[in-house]
């Protein structure tokens, strides 16, 4: 068999390797290339999404900000309407509570005003009903709205007057027949009343003139001296008992306290 020698062989062999040597040294440039420019697009689509991002967003914000500006818009133009519908009522209702309250307060004020009007009531009848007691005690009788009191010594008419004032009371003043008769039942002989005469005309100790009497017969007389010018309560034969007598002469007495119950 014959066999075919390539006399060439061995410097295309090398040329061979040669150029692939040089092939894959030129091609390394351009991948790294490609290879950043793959990376920069990367990178790129990554900040546009990114500002694509950041610029929505505002824009939703200020779309949304808007939409709520309009519902509370919205909102506040019905409530002012609601208000407005019901300004009537709520006036009706406003002067009903202030007629209530004005109400309440003077019920509070009319309570009060009788609450002081009893205190003071109640007071009063305590004072009278301790008065009461205290003269009851000692030695006062009790008549028609008056409070009595009989002496155990004798004085003169003033001086007689004199110690009623000292307990609070003044010489008796008698005004009726009742009063007169409850009077003579408590006559010890004779006594001193209220009653005395200035510049010849009879009055009570009160300064009220003498209206309706009760002399014994034949009195007053001015008997003795002329100078019987004070009353006395004696015991007559008839229903009368009074008597003209000399101030200066010395008689048992009788105070009177007026103390309606």
């Amino acid at each position: 068999m014959e066999m075919v020698v390539f006399e060439n062989e061995p410097e295309v062999l090398m040329e061979n390797i040669s150029n692939k040597g040089h092939r894959d040294t030129s091609a390394a440039p351009g991948l790294k290339l490609y290879r950043c420019v793959a990376v920069s697009f990367g990178l790129l689509c990554i900040l546009q999404v990114a500002l694509n991002i950041s610029l929505r967003l505002p824009l939703n914000c200020e779309a949304r900000t808007k939409q709520l500006t309009e519902e509370r818009d919205e909102l506040k133009g019905n409530l002012n309407d609601s208000i407005l519908g019901h300004e009537d009522e709520i006036k009706i209702l406003t002067g009903e509570r202030d007629e209530l309250k004005r109400r309440l307060d003077d019920i509070i004020s009319g309570n009060e005003a009788k609450i002081k009007t009893l205190t003071g009531e109640r007071d009063e009848l305590k004072r009278r009903l301790d008065a009461f007691t205290h003269r009851s005690h000692n030695g006062w009788l009790y008549f028609s709205h008056s409070f009595y009191y009989i002496s155990q010594i004798k004085k003169t008419w003033h001086d007689s007057r004199n110690d009623c004032l000292k307990r609070g009371a003044d010489l008796v003043i008698i005004n009726s027949r009742e009063e007169q008769e409850f009077i003579k039942g408590l006559v010890q002989n004779l006594m001193w009343i209220g009653l005395s005469k200035r510049d010849g005309i009879w009055e009570w100790v009160d300064g009220t003139r003498l209206a309706q009497s009760f002399w014994c017969s034949g009195e007053p007389n001015n008997h003795k001296s002329g100078n019987e010018d004070c009353g006395e309560i004696r015991s007559c034969s008839d229903d009368h008992g009074w008597n003209d007598e000399e101030c200066s002469y010395s008689s048992l007495w009788i105070c009177e306290k007026k103390m309606a119950l």
